[in-house]
């Protein structure tokens, strides 16, 4: 049986290429011995090529691709690779929120709404990773939050009330409601 001939391209920032590849390439080993793919890096472009491995010894699932995928995206929205890698498992899913198109090029704007995302220390960011059970990494242009998919949704529903200019003490008792339902379904 071959190998299908599929693949995907990423592209990510060049400052987050070495974070990718790893000390001595354990990152990018990892990636490709965890999802059965063989990444191609071009380090002077920041893209990436995934395919699957030309070593079929294990048994080839096309989803890999697409796990694969949202890995190197993640590490480059600047996530770590222990977060990222999470989205190796089949319930985890990869969420970006746009921030351009709230802010246009106004600077101004962009560094207000990621504050506003991001709390005073960290604070809003972390009550949203903790309550709705997700990571959240806050880029030049973007909100990624990695979880499963309902607690994704939470996240970014959370997120786009502070987008959206909600008073803070809104999204917390949003996510406390959440938080409440969640911890309801996990018992029946």
């Amino acid at each position: 049986m071959s190998t299908p001939q599929t693949r995907f391209i990423a592209r990510i920032p060049l400052e987050r290429l070495p974070v990718l590849i790893g000390s001595g390439g354990s990152v990018k080993k990892e990636i490709e011995e965890r999802l059965n793919v063989s990444l191609k890096v071009d380090s002077g472009e920041g893209i990436v090529e995934i395919t699957p491995r030309s070593d079929t010894s294990k048994s080839w699932d096309p989803v890999n691709l697409f796990k694969a995928r949202d890995v190197v995206e993640a590490i480059g929205l600047g996530f770590s690779p222990e977060r990222a890698l999470t989205l190796a498992q089949d319930e985890m899913v990869l969420s970006v929120i746009d921030l351009s198109p709230y802010t246009g090029k106004d600077k101004e704007d962009n560094t207000r709404i990621k504050a506003r995302i991001i709390g005073t220390g960290g604070k809003t960011r972390r009550i949203i990773e903790e309550t709705a059970h997700v990571y959240v990494s806050v880029g030049h242009n973007t909100v990624a939050i990695i979880g499963s998919t309902g607690d994704v949704e939470a996240a970014r529903e959370a997120v786009e009330m502070l987008i959206n200019g909600a008073p803070h003490s809104s999204v917390y008792k949003f996510l406390d409601g959440y938080a409440q339902k969640r911890k309801f379904k996990r018992m029946y």
